[in-house]
């Protein structure tokens, strides 16, 4: 690294590292290519380099040398090594893969048929695709959590935060503007005739499998979860605690290849089908009915969150007091409604709020409230408040206005730090070996082991 300041660096290159961006992962011409290094047995391809650059670019990155970006993906290959043979770190190599399978499934369903899905991916089969994508989750899941094990007792003082930002202070970036938001969120609620309509058509579909239909079949026709139903409503290797614990509950009570009654989840109506069992592993399919909300019902919902809004207005109940008694929303509930930022911190940047909510907040001051309006969640309808907490100009970052920014920066910095060193203490044990290309290198660690001249 440089002698001047790289802010991606304290602001945790490790997180970059880990990030799925799948799409970007499987771009055309890059299925088959060099070796840039291996660690252990891991490896890195020359693409996974150009695909870190590429990426920071794409974040506004000025500096791309591809040197530094190979050292950062061989750490992460030797963290990715060092987890595997972690008695501590759970080896769920075999949810990874049903994971990966699931998300196959899942892009296939936004093309018409798979062979259009492969040829705009640039792979050759199935089998190809699948394998990448479960390379992807296996290296984000072990490389993170090696990383947690490294780093989960690191903490930084005061002292150490006023330190980091006077060495640092002339290198840290403007704060963009910013606002702070609350959010009451609801999902609308269905009406008993809409709940029976669903339960009746489950009840229906149930039957005819008794009648000689199969679940596979009613499925792939009737379910509406994109993740499963093209493969006959299936989920293979599901761990205790995976699912949500309707489906759950309903599944470890039935026998194998018993069919449940309708159960309700956070996801809508479903039947489930018990394939098989053994120890805290299980096979499933099920049959989902979503629980989409008609007009009149969100209609409904917009009317009682306008009602909260008059509640709190009139200031007979706060809005902290309101989130946690009327929001649907997990997140957000137990911390006032208020809507965390990119780095969790209660900031947003205003440029990254979806269109469809700086429309509501548009001519709001602080204080104000929106009123009741239609949103997405998880691809779920819900109706929202939202309140403006704060509004935060452009500003210079200093100790008085973005402490806990600052504190986040210094704790990264320590982290990537705590990183450095394992690192460095594994490199005389571990095989490592670079390609060519990179000999004009100057790395930060020793990968070349080279001998230190005294």
């Amino acid at each position: 690294m440089t002698n001047k300041l790289k802010i991606t660096f304290l602001l945790g290159i490790f997180m970059m590292i880990f990030s799925s961006n799948m799409n970007a992962q499987l771009k055309p011409g890059e299925l088959v290519d060099g070796i840039a290094a291996v660690i252990g047995d891991e490896i890195v391809l020359e693409s996974d380099v150009n695909e870190q650059k590429n990426y920071a670019k794409q974040q506004g990155a000025s500096d791309t040398d591809k040197c530094e970006f190979l050292e950062n993906l061989i750490s992460n290959k030797l963290l990715v090594y060092e987890a595997k043979k972690d008695t501590l770190i759970e080896n769920r190599s075999a949810a990874i893969k049903e994971q990966a399978n699931a998300k196959y499934r899942q892009l296939l369903s936004q093309f018409p048929d798979e062979k259009t899905m492969l040829v705009a991916y640039k792979f050759r089969n199935g089998y190809e695709m699948k394998n990448a994508i479960e390379k992807i989750d296996i290296d984000q899941y072990y490389g993170q959590a090696k990383y947690q094990r490294i780093t989960e007792k690191a903490d930084v003082t005061p002292n150490e935060v006023t330190d980091f930002y006077n060495l640092y202070k002339m290198q840290l970036p403007e704060v963009k503007d910013e606002i702070s938001l609350a959010q009451i969120m609801m999902f609308p609620k269905l009406t008993e005739a809409h709940k029976e309509d669903l339960i009746k058509r489950l009840k229906k579909i149930k039957q005819d499998i008794a009648g000689g239909e199969t679940f596979e079949s009613q499925a792939r026709i009737y379910s509406e979860d994109e993740g499963s139903a093209a493969n006959g409503g299936l989920y293979k290797n599901i761990y205790k605690g995976q699912m949500v614990k309707p489906f759950e509950a309903a599944a470890l009570n039935l026998q194998e290849n018993e069919i449940s009654d309708p159960i309700e989840s956070e996801f809508g109506y479903h039947i489930v089908q018990l394939i098989k069992k053994s120890g805290k592993v299980y096979d499933a399919r099920h049959i989902l009915l979503k629980a989409t909300p008609t007009d009149d019902e969100v209609k409904t919902a917009k009317a009682k969150l306008d009602s909260i809004k008059g509640l709190i207005l009139a200031g007979k109940m706060s809005f902290k007091d309101a989130a946690f008694r009327f929001s649907d929303d997990k997140k957000t509930k137990f911390n006032a409604g208020i809507i965390a930022g990119a780095d969790g911190s209660d900031k947003i940047e205003r440029e990254s709020i979806p269109g469809s909510i700086s429309y509501e907040l548009a001519g709001l001051n602080k204080g104000d409230i929106t009123v009741a309006f239609e949103d997405e969640d998880n691809k779920r309808k819900v109706v929202k408040i939202i309140k403006q907490e704060d509004v935060i100009p452009a500003h210079q970052i200093t100790l008085e206005t973005d402490y806990s920014r600052i504190k986040q920066m210094a704790l990264n910095k320590k982290r990537n730090e705590m990183i450095e060193k394992f690192v460095n203490s594994k490199l005389p044990t571990t095989f490592i070996s670079i390609d060519g290309r990179y000999d004009d290198c100057k790395f930060k660690a020793n990968w070349k082991k080279e001998s230190i001249k005294k």
